[in-house]
């Protein structure tokens, strides 16, 4: 079994300082236009994740991998935004034209299309737990139209976890990426196992993940008092007591967990609740079994739940624990869960920190696609 070290190892995230600036795939193609109100008609657009909608018909978001998709007729589309927190791609007919780096208050523009019907996919590549985006709408070019949003897809995941789900640090190439952008400019959720695999079934998803935090623990014992369970509940992460209305419309057929990377992978410290290993393994089966409770109260019985694992350094109180917490449920009757542990000898780990590369991400969702097709999902 190979190890991984130095795991998840930001505990939060802070809005970036950079000045808005636009990188583009297609120079001739984008063009800014600063300080533009944002207006949001939702029929014009689908969206994947939590977000909330805002007084002037805009939406609010902190969680990574969030995406706005809509339709467009002509030669041109307008993104408008106001973040000065994250990127984001842009993507026209399914291929990335443009990454929008923390472009702050802007309609950006991509222009120079075919005169056609266009697809327009907007997504959100960073995390920013503290810095709420905000997203706008499109809005065509002069003699062309937004046309009705594309219609929902019939399979839904959501993902729950840590850095490893949000994609931290996956586009570095280098375990140190403080000289090459520093983790947000080298993170991209969109090509993290989770969205690559809901891509690859045409599933809806939601990416609910939060770097650094544990079941009950985070990296290194950080940030005391909270955990993962603290902010899964909220659209917007930095809102205290704030609460996701979910809609009707979402119900996943299955959910991914990934959550105790950062509850072993670091020893304890003094002054932590847990005076021994035995003591956070017992918390953490408990605190896991109270999770699983609420996203079968949530979504019910039909939905699949995976907990999975994968290697830590020192340690297999992880993988242990979580198959234990399976077959637990197993005996008492809920036949609609399932193990899922994951490792192979290609991970190489060259992403920022230590963390999954992007080749490693291609890795991990093939297997999750394997582990998929064995589970009697009927969708």
């Amino acid at each position: 079994m190979r190890t991984t070290r130095h795991l998840s190892r930001r505990a939060l995230l802070t809005a970036a300082a950079a000045s808005a600036v636009t990188a583009v795939a297609s120079p001739s193609q984008a063009s800014v236009t600063h300080h533009c109100r944002p207006t949001a008609p939702a029929a014009t657009f689908r969206t994947s994740g939590r977000v909330k909608k805002a007084a002037d018909g805009s939406v609010q978001y902190t969680w990574p991998g969030i995406a706005f998709e809509g339709r467009f007729s002509g030669t041109g589309v307008g993104i408008v935004l106001d973040d000065s927190a994250n990127d984001y791609d842009v993507q026209i007919d399914g291929k990335t034209v443009s990454t929008l780096v923390t472009p702050g208050r802007t309609t950006s523009w991509i222009n120079d299309l075919t005169a056609a019907e266009h697809s327009v996919r907007l997504v959100k590549r960073t995390e920013s737990p503290w810095g709420v985006g905000r997203f706008g709408g499109f809005v065509a070019a002069a003699g062309g139209a937004i046309l009705h949003a594309p219609a929902a897809r019939t399979r839904q995941i959501e993902f729950i976890g840590d850095s490893f789900t949000a994609g931290y640090g996956n586009a570095s190439g280098t375990r140190d990426c403080s000289a090459h952008g520093g983790v947000d400019r080298n993170s991209n959720a969109d090509l993290a196992f989770a969205a690559l695999t809901a891509k690859k079934l045409k599933a809806d998803y939601q990416q609910n993940a939060f770097s650094g935090r544990g079941m009950v623990r985070n990296y290194n014992g950080g940030e005391p008092g909270t955990d993962y369970r603290t902010y899964y509940d909220r659209a917007l992460l930095n809102v205290p007591g704030d609460v996701w209305q979910k809609p009707g419309t979402w119900q996943p057929q299955v959910v991914v967990i990934g959550l105790g990377i950062n509850d072993f992978s670091t020893p304890l410290n003094p002054g932590e609740p847990w005076a021994t290993q035995n003591d956070l393994v017992t918390a953490y089966a408990s605190a896991y079994h109270g999770f699983l409770d609420k996203l079968r109260a949530r979504y019910g019985t039909r939905t699949f739940l995976v907990v999975s694992a994968t290697p830590v350094s020192g340690t297999t109180a992880f993988a242990d624990t979580a198959q234990n917490i399976v077959r637990d449920r197993k005996t008492q009757g809920d036949n609609r869960i399932g193990y899922w542990y994951y490792d192979d000898p290609g991970l190489d780990r060259l992403g920022c920190d230590w963390h999954p590369s992007l080749h490693d991400h291609q890795i991990i969702s093939g297997l999750l696609d394997q582990y998929l097709a064995t589970l009697p999902l009927h969708w």
